[in-house]
């Protein structure tokens, strides 16, 4: 799993081949550093369908407001260049990926 920036967003989750989770995230953020194992096992297991990565909002404005983020941590699937899905707040592993099946 690794970070990405407003610089390196479009190469690395608009024009990515396969669907790419990003997780808006801040360090002040509680539930989103209780996310980073879960996050770093997906990326593990699923790495050959699902790309998982991570945004700091604090250091990325663009496109935190691009895509209207207002609570950390918020989940977006892109898939083709689209978001496709949208998850707010942590979440057990399981859960996840229930709510991931259908983008898989």
């Amino acid at each position: 799993m690794r970070g990405v920036t407003d610089a390196d967003f479009e190469a690395e989750v608009i024009g990515s081949e396969l669907p790419v989770l990003v997780e808006f995230t801040a360090d002040w953020c509680p539930p989103c550093r209780q996310m980073g194992p879960v996050l770093k096992a997906l990326a593990a297991e699923e790495g050959e369908r699902l790309k998982v990565v991570q945004l700091n909002v604090d250091t990325n404005p663009a496109t935190t407001n691009a895509y209207k983020v207002l609570s950390m941590p918020t989940f977006m699937v892109f898939r083709d260049g689209e978001p496709v899905k949208a998850m707010v707040g942590a979440r057990p592993r399981r859960r996840l990926l229930e709510e991931l099946a259908d983008v898989l």
